[in-house]
């Protein structure tokens, strides 16, 4: 198994870790009685420790590299999963989920920085794939609590088995781990070079506009980093929307039953899934800046659908369903793309981190805020905001996108004109 290969295992590694988490949290709740209060205490925690965690993984990789912090963080991930399942009291989980929080942060900038070592060496956009594996893993990880919990399984062991089974597996994934050379990289291919293209012209004219400024100051730069923070951010509210209230939405707003909510769920998880899994190749033909309007708009059609099922008689809960799945289908590739144009543009680990924290920020505060709304205005009104920023990627990322790697380019050829006085 070659880089690429060990590099989607950790991911899919990952995904099971996190369903293991995310899926025995009603069972946990039950066996400590916490309450909807601590459960929220808990999930800030989480949130918490990975927003601290983030920034400073970012520093890390400038004495080890990406594959070392990656080494370390796998294997700690499984065993603070088991002291959550270990915590005595609702007290003792919550500092355990602070624990979690911290290797979680460092763990998603640390995957982040080895599929980026692992595109650039290969030549061509693996990093959708990456984040299916992610997918498909979480998948498996919920199934596999939910067939525990119905055998009758206690929480307590269930986590501690799984935690064990990961950890073993992360160490010996890790331990066979390599950093890709990426001075030795594959020609890109032909798709790939289609999709360069494509983009080159708009990139050309924003490069000559700016390469002024980039010799005047970073300050451009750093906006339009903070413009992909923005970018991945809205991604990952637009996701945790559908995670997070699609089948309440289809079970109290539409009338559905639950059995049907949860299959509104799991049909926005296939279609994220699939799309994943086809859209590198997608993206090498059509180029980062299309790919990424393509999938705005079809996101920004879901939600229409999503609240025009709202609105209309018949057949309300099939629009839905239709609805949710073009979401999934758009959201599911702008993560990557966005995490693929920091690894093209030679982004440092501090770049990718800052990144990093503002989208996933993004993607903890969301669904709270997306809640809170529904409790005052009713939930249609709060899908209002994952819709708008459905808007706001198919309309703004296109230019932020182009204008970064723009930017990037001008920079590394200020870099390169200097080295050669």
């Amino acid at each position: 198994m070659g880089a690429r290969g060990r590099t989607a295992g950790c991911y899919g590694v990952t995904g099971v870790l996190n369903a293991l988490w995310g899926a025995t949290l009603p069972a946990t709740d039950a066996r400590l009685d916490l309450g909807a209060g601590r459960l929220g205490e808990l999930l800030m925690a989480l949130a918490v420790g990975a927003l601290v965690a983030m920034p400073i993984a970012g520093r890390l990789p400038d004495r080890w590299t990406g594959r070392c912090l990656l080494r370390w963080t796998m294997p700690s991930a499984a065993l603070a999963l088991a002291l959550t399942a270990l915590a005595p009291s609702a007290g003792v989980l919550i500092v355990s989920a602070v624990v979690l929080g911290i290797v979680s942060g460092a763990l998603n900038v640390a995957l982040s920085l080895q599929a980026v070592a692992v595109e650039r060496a290969s030549g061509r956009p693996v990093m959708a794939t990456m984040h299916g594996t992610w997918t498909l893993g979480a998948v498996l990880g919920g199934a596999l609590v939910t067939a525990g919990l119905h055998l009758g399984v206690d929480v307590q062991p269930l986590l501690l088995s799984g935690a064990a089974v990961l950890f073993t597996t992360t160490l010996a994934l890790s331990r066979k781990l390599r950093t890709p050379d990426t001075r030795q990289s594959s020609t890109p291919s032909e798709d790939t070079r289609e999709g360069v293209a494509r983009d080159e012209a708009a990139r050309e004219d924003a490069a000559r506009a700016t390469r002024g400024e980039v010799r005047r100051g970073g300050v451009r730069r750093g906006g339009l980093v903070v413009g992909l923070g923005v970018v991945g951010a809205a991604a990952f509210i637009t996701e945790g929307a559908a995670t997070d209230w699609a089948g309440v939405h289809a079970t109290r707003v539409l009338g559905a039953t639950p059995a049907v909510g949860s299959l509104v769920y799991t049909a926005f998880f296939v279609a994220m899934t699939v799309v994943r899994f086809v859209g590198d190749p997608v993206r090498a033909r059509l180029g980062p800046a299309l790919t990424i309007r393509i999938a705005g708009g079809t996101a920004t059609t879901g939600y229409g659908l999503v609240l025009l099922a709202g609105a209309t008689q018949t057949p309300r809960v099939g629009t839905a369903i239709v609805g949710w799945v073009l979401a999934g289908a758009g959201m599911a590739v702008v993560w990557p793309v966005v995490v693929s144009a920091l690894g093209t543009s030679g982004a440092s680990a501090r770049r990718l981190s800052t990144v990093t924290t503002i989208s996933y920020g993004g993607g903890l505060v969301g669904p709270a805020l997306i809640g809170s709304v529904a409790s005052r205005a009713g939930l249609p009104i709060a899908l209002l905001i994952p819709a708008a920023l459905a808007v706001l990627v198919a309309a703004a990322a296109p230019a932020v996108l182009n204008q970064y790697l723009a930017t990037s380019e001008a920079e590394r050829g200020t870099t390169t004109m200097r080295s050669t006085r």
